[in-house]
């Protein structure tokens, strides 16, 4: 019995070593990044959006309240997912915010009533943009459907979905509850999936129909990933980023991998 028992110890303890790190993959000083990943708060052309009033006022104060929790992060520099060349009219926007809080906005979203909110509380002077506008065909599944000479994976896929969300009851969740979905990483996986992966299982003989158009997703990200990488940003800063969650889910990869930046929990604040 005390043989097997050392054998097995032994063999755990081997399976610990070959999963420990081999070498050191980030740089002495990294910046910490709280990546968080939300639902389009306001008008939006992607494929599917919820049903969200960024006018009601209820809304207002309990977006505040989220505000409120991710302002312990303390951020010195804010992200968000517009484009840089309106970084200009963003910083104006801002600046806007912190002199008049209870200004009107016309057509409000995540960032003027998450964003500039955290960082009025957090006293955060550096605001920008990232975003990059890429079209692709995300209906091509559909589309191939019938001429795909795949199995019936991207169908099984469709069905999963559905089933998932249905399982979720999203609609019904109180506003922290959906941004919890939302940052959870199995959630960011899913995103990744029904947003490019799976568009992989379906194409027609001798072509890459689906893959091409997952291929436009990545590199809209791997570009919005670029744009980050321009701004020029401190090992002392701490980095908010609010962007659609599918983005979030990229991201999260991305910085992972990146000596740079060292991802922090949101779950540490969305309590």
């Amino acid at each position: 019995m005390n043989k097997l028992f050392i054998f097995m110890l032994l063999v755990v303890m081997q399976n610990v070593t070959a999963q420990a790190p081999i070498f050191k993959d980030k740089f002495h000083q990294t910046i910490k990044v709280l990546n968080f990943g939300t639902f389009h708060m306001g008008y939006t052309n992607d494929a599917t959006s919820v049903d969200f009033d960024e006018k009601d006022e209820k809304n207002k104060v309990d977006v505040h309240k989220i505000a409120q929790l991710l302002a312990e992060f303390k951020p010195t520099v804010i992200i968000v997912e517009t484009p840089p060349s309106y970084n200009f009219t963003l910083q104006k926007a801002y600046q806007a915010y912190l002199v008049n809080p209870k200004m009107e906005i016309k057509d409000p979203n995540e960032i003027e009533l998450l964003a500039f909110e955290l960082g009025r509380l957090s006293k955060t002077k550096q605001i920008f943009g990232i975003d990059h506008k890429m079209g692709y065909n995300y209906g091509i599944g559909y589309q191939l459907a019938k001429t795909k000479i795949n199995d019936d994976t991207y169908e099984r896929y469709s069905n999963l979905i559905e089933l998932q969300e249905k399982n979720l009851n999203y609609d019904n969740l109180s506003l922290l509850e959906k941004l919890k979905v939302e940052n959870h990483p199995q959630y960011l996986d899913f995103l990744m999936n029904i947003n490019a992966d799976m568009l992989t299982y379906v194409s027609t003989e001798g072509n890459y129909e689906g893959a091409d158009q997952a291929a436009k997703f990545y590199q809209r990200n791997l570009r919005m990933y670029s744009n980050l990488n321009q701004i020029d940003l401190k090992p002392t800063d701490r980095v908010f980023i609010i962007m659609g969650a599918a983005h979030t889910a990229f991201f999260n990869d991305f910085m992972k991998r990146s000596p740079k930046y060292e991802l922090v929990n949101p779950f540490i604040y969305l309590k």
